[in-house]
């Protein structure tokens, strides 16, 4: 009988990414859990429609037995049987992150024994997560240099609040992911910016991509506004992308009630500088993101701007079910260095 590894979804951040993780780990690695505390440190804790949906979208993938598939439960035991691959619909029913949904159930798959097709349904451009561009340009692109074959289409976007998005995801996977490695962003290729604009002014979006443009000192060449009239509901956000030789880094804005334009603007514009002044390659949501796979992978590194909160946890999250150690360490105030060591090599005396 496998032992089930306990988990305290109070630790660091508190918030649904400890849920997510260690649903992730689980099913890839096989190895049984149990949560308490569970967003514990949210206005509102225990889970929400889009963790309950990551919860039954583990559970069909992995067939696992679970106890706690309830929203607002505080508490979930989860125990994996197999991994099946093959064609997968996962509805939020809310503007809930798909995203994230995405985030729990792709690990598994990428070195599942069959190919998978996915498609998920809710929230695509979440304020409180990866929106799909990052997903296209900035995650898959790095994923596809560990091994796996990870494309993804967007059919329609869902915005927050209204939701009522739907993209697809196809997995080719490896038997093993490789090891990634990026110590240097490399020549910078192409910037730009879009602003994507649903059942508003269009001069929203002109008033965006005008300050990103002036603000850098690009082109206007390089920006465009996309209108979209048929989503689901009204909605407004920034994207803004920097294409190097190594890696591509999605910066985005949220357009919200309230707030102008040329706030969202140049709050985006805010951390774009911040990211091409430190040098590093990884920015710091991508940072969160590609350090499941390169702990899978048991080998990985990458030179990025301090590690969040939110990071600090996912790496207790993964250490706890994974034979890695993982140190990040400060070569000057924006510049750290986080690498992914197997204590097995670490044991040999391989490098730290």
């Amino acid at each position: 009988m496998k032992s089930f590894i306990t988990i305290d979804g109070s630790i660091g951040e508190g918030g649904g990414q400890v849920f997510r993780t260690s649903l992730a780990l689980s099913l890839t690695t096989g190895k049984p859990f149990r949560i308490f505390n569970i967003r514990a440190k949210r206005a509102k804790g225990g889970l929400l429609r889009q963790h309950l949906t990551a919860l039954n979208a583990a559970a069909e993938v992995g067939q696992a037995k679970v106890r706690g598939a309830n929203i607002g439960s505080s508490e979930v035991t989860f125990e994996p049987v197999e991994v099946r691959p093959g064609t997968f619909r996962f509805s939020i029913g809310t503007a809930g992150s798909t995203s994230l949904v995405l985030q729990t159930v792709l690990p598994a798959l990428m070195t599942a024994s069959a190919p998978s097709h996915l498609i998920l349904e809710g929230g695509t451009h979440n304020p409180y997560a990866p929106p799909f561009d990052f997903l296209e340009k900035a995650f898959t692109p790095l994923v596809r240099k560990m091994g796996p074959e990870v494309s993804c289409c967007l059919d329609m976007p869902g915005f927050y609040p209204a939701g009522g998005g739907r993209f697809t995801v196809s997995v080719k996977p490896v038997s093993r992911l490789m090891e990634l490695h990026l110590p240097e962003r490399g020549e910078i290729k192409c910037c730009g910016c879009r602003a994507l604009v649903a059942q508003l002014g269009k001069h929203i979006g002109d008033r965006e991509v005008k300050v990103v443009c002036e603000e850098m000192g690009w082109s206007k060449d390089s920006s465009k506004v996309v209108l979209y009239r048929k989503s689901q509901g009204p909605g407004n956000v920034l994207i803004i992308e920097v294409e190097s030789e190594n890696v591509t880094e999605v910066i985005t804005g949220f357009g919200m009630r309230g707030v102008t334009a040329e706030r969202v603007a140049l709050g985006a514009v805010e951390e774009v500088k911040r990211y091409l002044d430190s040098g590093v390659p990884v920015g710091t949501h991508l940072a969160d993101q590609i350090l499941l796979p390169m702990a899978l992978a048991g080998g990985g590194s990458f030179r990025t701007l301090p590690p969040s909160l939110h990071t600090r946890t996912n790496i207790q999250v993964m250490e706890a079910f994974l034979d890695v150690k993982i140190e990040f360490i400060s070569k000057s105030e924006d510049v750290w260095e986080i690498n992914v060591v197997s204590k097995k090599e670490r044991s040999k005396g391989g490098k730290p």
